[in-house]
């Protein structure tokens, strides 16, 4: 069921009470969910490596969030009080990456000067956030060197690599912010759901859940809901005809989305196989199959990745046409044929 918008869940008080000077009871806050950042390629050409999200969960607990990131302390209007790295099931990145976010649980007071802000939150006027932060380093897709050190530039391919910023080593974060265009695309307050008493579900405006949950069912009106519940129940069940509906319509779209993953899965084990005759020519192709066999679909697109940043090293890209200079400067039958003409 579609959890009391505000209310705070159970025991987030005790993790609010962390912030306040006194006790106050959950009819004094008003909790909200928000997505600060992921791992995807922003439209700054930037993005955050997972170990840097789990370094920014951890120190966005107790950050305040403002407006258009402008440090006054009277453009405070919220504090975060929980926050974790969630992945997304079944959503990757534009990079082939298990898509991940950090998601932030954060509290308002309620009075009359936050009445105003509740609304536009309850309403989707104020969604979009910016974080700001601190990185010890800035490393190139391209190449693997700090940005500043490298001859790139953000945005443009190079090979048919796409050059982009890689955010690592988080140092510091300080603020987040309401805005109006964010960097990042995900990044926004999102709705949270609950499901009885166990952990809560957070899902996105698409509808996609994270793995925190192990709930397998979720749809509006609550029928998956009480369908996964007598699933999960350890005495007899009856089920509905809508109920088998909703079980058939689940099992088909798991279906789907297998046949979906095993072809993805395939399509990147066949481009390593292509890859290593040129990064790893001396590795039999059984052993290659044995590798590839035993590894997810987030290590082999990191495989790939490696083997792909090796492969141009080995091969860098030429013009099609492009001859050495001393081959080009000894060759002069071009020139007399055309002073023959």
């Amino acid at each position: 069921m579609e959890e009391e918008f505000g209310k705070p869940l159970e025991g987030e008080m005790e993790l609010i009470h962390r912030f306040t000077r006194r006790a106050l009871e959950d009819k004094d806050v008003y909790a909200f969910s928000v997505v600060l950042c992921d791992n995807e390629v922003d439209r700054d050409f930037e993005r955050f490596s997972e170990k840097s999200l789990e370094k920014l969960a951890e120190l966005f607990i107790g950050v305040t969030g403002i407006t258009d990131h402008d440090p006054k302390s009277s453009n405070q209007s919220a504090r975060i009080f929980d926050c974790r790295v969630e992945q997304v099931r079944g959503k990757l990145t534009s990079q082939g990456d298990a898509y991940c976010r950090v998601v932030a649980r954060a509290y308002v007071p309620r009075n009359r000067n936050s009445e105003a802000l509740i609304q536009a939150l309850d309403s989707g006027i104020k969604k979009e956030v910016s974080v700001g932060c601190a990185v010890r380093k800035r490393i190139c897709s391209v190449c693997g060197k700090e940005f500043d050190q490298c001859r790139h530039h953000k945005g443009q391919r190079y090979g048919g690599k796409l050059c982009f910023v890689v955010l690592e080593e988080p140092t510091d974060a300080y603020e987040w912010s309401f805005v109006a265009v964010p960097a990042q695309k995900g990044a926004g307050v999102i709705k949270c759901f609950r499901c009885d008493d166990r952990e809560t579900v957070i899902q996105t405006d698409d509808g996609a859940l994270t793995d925190c949950s192990n709930v397998p069912f979720m749809t509006k009106g609550g029928i998956a809901l009480d369908v996964e519940k007598k699933l999960w129940s350890t005495e007899e069940q009856v089920f509905s005809a809508e109920e088998l509906s909703e079980l058939a319509r689940k099992f088909h779209d798991l279906e789907k989305r297998a046949f979906d993953g095993d072809y993805f899965r395939d399509c990147l084990v066949k481009e390593i196989r292509g890859l290593s005759a040129v990064v790893l020519p001396e590795l039999g192709t059984e052993l290659l199959q044995k590798m590839t066999d035993e590894l997810s679909v987030r290590q082999l697109a990191e495989m790939k990745k490696a083997f792909e940043q090796k492969a141009a090293e080995l091969l860098p890209m030429k013009p099609q046409l492009s001859q050495s200079g001393s081959a080009a400067g000894n060759d002069h039958r071009n020139n007399q044929f055309y002073q023959n003409i």
